[in-house]
């Protein structure tokens, strides 16, 4: 069989890397071609685009480079057609994946949708075009069930999150660690150029009232070196990895963490956590005016409560970082019960088994169920 995957970020590259592992076990000579990263094409995968060459933040920025959005999207249905796939698997990415979803479904092309757009926090409108364009949708948060079939009356699939596999595969396999010589609080400012040359300021001054604590930044392999050299100038105590978050995140006592995967990433390893975030001016007003939800982080949004703090734009300052991370690395009875909601987190998602290997599964079903069998 002929698979070709779309994959617009860093998360959809681990998750997609993953996907395309379980399939090449249930389809061996299966052809793998398609946009993500350095984790898919060690997948198997033949790479046609990097994801850093498509990661564009927030409104004003995508405004910006509509053109070169624009011209990825021609260039995507030109490869796709002349690839022509017996299914086209979409991870995330929605204002990209959702135009290729529709022009996909008019030349006949199977299309499954592994990790929903967020339809359910903003343009909500997207879910009538999506029950139109999508043949299988595979979701992978618990809510995203519910909301989809009980509001939407359209079919999905609740596969459980795969970060519950590729944290405990990686906890399962941990050698010996970094060995720091004081307790390590972790850095995890983002992967993008622009969300990092934000945050990562602030978490550096903030890390200043902490002497006693080695601080440790998780440099993005999108990013290169000498950016990251740039922002750390002026502070020669500070630690970098690269390609090692994780073993970072298995011997950190607390860390300051983006918005995003990554605060579910840090939940998962049980880590404390103060969640951080701060866009444009302009881009924060347009989405705080559009986006319907409570929290910015997983980790709340999952359970609906807030089990960790954050600091959003004007709340994210030096001295906020400070007193919040002070209580973390201080208040024994607070990190015990942050611990306890992140193991009621960890149930909750893992209902649906292997994630990966429900989802490669699933996509083998759909095609079979459209005549197409290995």
């Amino acid at each position: 069989m002929k698979y070709y995957i779309i994959a617009g970020e860093a998360s959809g590259d681990l998750h997609g890397s993953n996907l395309v592992a379980e399939l090449r076990k249930l389809d061996p000579s299966g052809s793998f071609r398609g946009w993500g990263g350095d984790l898919m094409a060690a997948a198997g995968m033949n790479l046609v685009k990097h994801y850093r060459d498509l990661a564009f933040m927030g409104f004003i920025e995508v405004v910006k480079n509509l053109p070169t959005i624009l011209g990825n999207l021609r260039f995507c249905k030109e490869d796709v057609e002349a690839y022509q796939p017996d299914v086209l698997i979409l991870i995330d990415y929605p204002g990209f994946n959702l135009r290729v979803a529709a022009w996909a479904k008019e030349k006949g092309i199977t299309v499954v949708y592994y990790i929903s757009p967020q339809v359910w926090a903003w343009k909500e409108s997207r879910v009538k075009m999506i029950r139109k364009v999508v043949d299988r949708m595979l979701v992978i948060l618990p809510f995203e069930k519910e909301f989809y079939e009980t509001k939407w009356d359209y079919k999905v699939d609740f596969v459980g999150h795969p970060l519950v596999q590729v944290v405990n595969d990686f906890l399962a396999r941990e050698g010996d660690g970094l060995q720091y010589l004081k307790p390590v609080v972790a850095l995890l400012p983002g992967s993008r150029r622009q969300e990092v040359s934000v945050k990562l300021p602030v978490m550096l001054e903030a890390a200043k009232s902490f002497p006693a604590y080695q601080f440790v930044v998780a440099m993005a392999a999108s990013l290169d070196d000498d950016f990251y050299a740039e922002i750390l100038h002026g502070y020669p105590g500070v630690l970098s990895v690269k390609n090692d978050t994780y073993r970072l995140l298995s011997e950190a006592t607390a860390a300051l963490v983006t918005s995003g995967t990554a605060t579910l990433e840090t939940a998962l390893f049980e880590v404390p956590q103060v969640v951080c975030y701060k866009g444009s001016a302009i881009s924060y007003q347009i989405a705080k005016r559009l986006i319907r939800i409570k929290y910015i982080s997983l980790v709340n949004l999952i359970m609906d409560r807030p089990i960790v703090t954050e600091l959003i734009q004007g709340d994210f300052t030096t001295a906020n970082v400070v007193r919040e991370l002070d209580a973390l690395l201080h208040n024994e009875d607070r990190k015990q019960k942050m611990r306890a909601d992140y193991f009621d987190l960890k149930q909750l998602l893992q209902q649906g088994g292997n994630a990966s290997a429900t989802a490669a599964q699933l996509v083998i079903e759909t095609m079979a169920s459209s005549g197409k069998k290995l």
